[in-house]
């Protein structure tokens, strides 16, 4: 499976890390996103939808920590997500439906997400792709120069997913 590094923050200054976000982009693209999670005992494994920029089953693995940290996916491209949504939900139940507006950042090899969560706020991503066999840690430093570079502080690093945040 594929390996990103990632990092997840509540923004605290939206403006000036946006600000920085852009000036660091080769490009950008704005998104608005709905990603249904579904139960999952081995992972998550969500559905996400995108408009005109398709849709995709994510199955992924990841660490509840914050700071960097690996997340290995599987990234599946939908082409009736209508009746993909009906047969996993009538199969596994809806775990929880994300709804966002994100713009991406891609900066190198990082995407920066500047994504504005419902029912959540306004959060920082940061995915670092990782080559197949290259060292964790180069990705993980990586990470961590972007962090600082965005003016994200450790007390605004978030563990879980969105899907996560959501539930009571």
């Amino acid at each position: 499976m594929p390996v990103n590094i990632e990092i997840k923050a509540r923004a605290s200054d939206w403006a000036a890390q946006l600000k920085s976000g852009l000036a660091l982009a080769d490009r950008t693209e704005r998104l608005l996103q709905t990603d249904t999670f579904f139960n999952c005992a081995n992972g998550r494994l969500k559905l996400r939808e995108q408009g005109r920029a398709g849709a995709f089953l994510i199955f992924y693995r990841r660490a509840g920590l914050k700071g960097p940290k690996a997340s290995s996916y599987t990234l599946l491209p939908m082409t009736d997500p209508k009746r993909t949504l009906k047969a996993l939900s009538a199969a596994l139940g809806v775990k929880a439906k994300v709804v966002k507006k994100r713009l991406v950042c891609f900066a190198g090899r990082t995407r920066i997400h500047f994504d504005e969560v419902r029912g959540l706020g306004r959060f920082i991503e940061l995915e670092v792709v990782m080559k197949p066999g290259e060292a964790l840690a180069a990705g993980r430093r990586e990470a961590e120069k972007l962090r600082l570079a965005l003016g994200i502080k450790k007390s605004d690093l978030a563990a879980g997913a969105y899907a996560e945040m959501l539930r009571p």
